[in-house]
């Protein structure tokens, strides 16, 4: 007769780590024990701060971003370009792109891309709101910085099409040869979107 599974302490810990994206199990294991072994402050601080995001991080009303308040800090900041609005997937896409430093206008965070074997469809990623937002008399220009993925590129197609429709300037974040690199270890992909959008 087999032996019931018996669930304890860390394999419900290990089984939490899981959930996070690209951790194995082995990878799992190895930061449960060494929170237990090596750092029971940290994770006793890593607790409280999932605890509390949790429970007080909400989407901002205006662009979806993840924020404490009503209003997330980018969309309430005076100095910000209110007439450029630039459509990421995620928050963590606006967080790389407001890290440059080189953007100054407002975002609107889809919080995913159309998927449609997935049951994500325009209205799962707010396509109503983001027409809405971007037809607010204000914005002159939607920058669509969506991924270069398959889904990422037929999320910008769509989206672009229904604000080509209503009269809005739209562009798309530029494709290319990263900085510091070889052409020769470059993937063609990238090459040849390089040579297409050259400027």
């Amino acid at each position: 007769m087999a032996r019931p599974e018996r669930v304890d302490g860390i394999d419900t810990l290990v089984q939490a780590l899981r959930r996070l994206p690209g951790v194995g199990i082995k990878s799992a294991q190895r930061m449960a024990f060494h929170l237990l072994q090596h750092d029971r402050g940290g994770a006793e601080q890593l607790s409280q701060a999932l605890h509390h995001a949790v429970q007080s991080m909400h989407h901002c009303q205006r662009c979806h971003t993840f924020t404490e308040a009503e209003i997330c800090a980018v969309c309430s900041d005076p100095q910000r370009d209110a007439a450029k609005l630039c459509v990421v997937e995620t928050p963590a896409d606006q967080a790389a792109l407001e890290r440059t430093g080189a953007y100054q206008g407002l975002y609107f965070v889809l919080m995913g891309k159309l998927s449609p074997l997935d049951g994500i469809g325009p209205a799962e990623i707010g396509l109503g709101q983001l027409l809405e937002r971007a037809c607010d008399g204000t914005v002159q220009e939607v920058i669509l910085a969506t991924n270069f993925t398959a889904e990422g590129e037929a999320t910008a197609h769509v989206i672009g099409e229904a604000l080509k429709a209503r009269g809005l300037r739209v562009t798309r974040l530029a494709r290319g040869v990263p900085v510091g690199s070889e052409l020769e270890y470059v993937d063609l992909g990238t090459i040849a979107h390089a040579l297409v959008d050259r400027r």
